[in-house]
């Protein structure tokens, strides 16, 4: 973790488990107010927290949430540029004194400020059965997609952590959105070495195009569905 990254999670739950060849973790992505109903809604939301709600509570070895925890003036914000909703800029890591790496932002409107409604988790998620929750994006400066680490790399958040202590193999993802923090968050897991499943009825996207999905294919993300994981985490209990 760099200097410029603070801690990204609480509540870290101590968990014992024993060596199996399957362990499996759900990871729900972003399940906050503002990409549900707020500022950056996600078309049709709303509608996966019941199958949400029916995965939080299978038996999974871990059940883990993420969200988006930024400061009022964090680089994504257009206002923070002074420009236009949906437009892009150039940012770079608050490290990189050289501005030797760039990478494309696009500019969103404010939305999920830490301590504020638009954060908080939706009405109606069961959250109270989360073992941990991952904040991203706390840093001003720092963009983060991914729930593993930032867009350049260089600072991990806690979940790898997380899920080395409960010796998870398989991690199932869902929320959103689907061809941003899921998509990201998924080809980092595959990176990290674990089975990566993304949950599809589970999930909802910005755009309606497969390009997202076809990009986690290709890196080596499987897709199912709720009726399966179900019957799975069934048949192992």
């Amino acid at each position: 973790m760099t200097s410029a990254q603070v801690s990204n999670v609480v509540d870290i739950p101590t968990i014992s488990v024993e060596a199996s060849d399957y362990n499996p973790a759900l990871v729900v992505i972003d399940m906050q107010n503002d990409f549900v109903s707020g500022s950056l809604a996600v078309p049709d939301a709303g509608t996966i927290i019941p199958t949400v709600n029916a995965l939080i509570n299978l038996p999974f070895k871990a059940r883990i949430a993420t969200r988006d925890s930024h400061p009022d003036n964090h680089v994504s914000f257009a206002k923070t540029h002074e420009r236009s909703e949906f437009t892009t800029v150039k940012i770079y890591h608050p490290e990189d004194k050289e501005k030797a790496l760039g990478m494309e932002q696009t500019l969103w409107p404010v939305h999920c400020v830490a301590d504020t409604e638009g954060a908080d988790f939706v009405t109606g998620l069961e959250r109270m059965k989360f073992d941990a929750v991952i904040h991203k994006g706390t840093h001003p400066s720092i963009e983060s997609y991914s729930a593993f680490r930032d867009i350049w790399g260089r600072g991990e958040t806690e979940l790898p952590k997380v899920l080395r202590q409960v010796g998870v193999t398989d991690v199932y993802f869902c929320g959103l959105a689907g061809d941003y923090c899921v998509k990201y968050t998924a080809k980092d897991s595959v990176d990290y070495g674990y089975n990566t499943w993304v949950i599809r009825d589970a999930v909802r996207s910005i755009s309606s195009s497969n390009l997202s999905w076809d990009e986690m294919s290709k890196k080596g993300v499987k897709f199912t569905t709720f009726e399966e994981v179900r019957d799975k985490l069934r048949s192992i209990v």
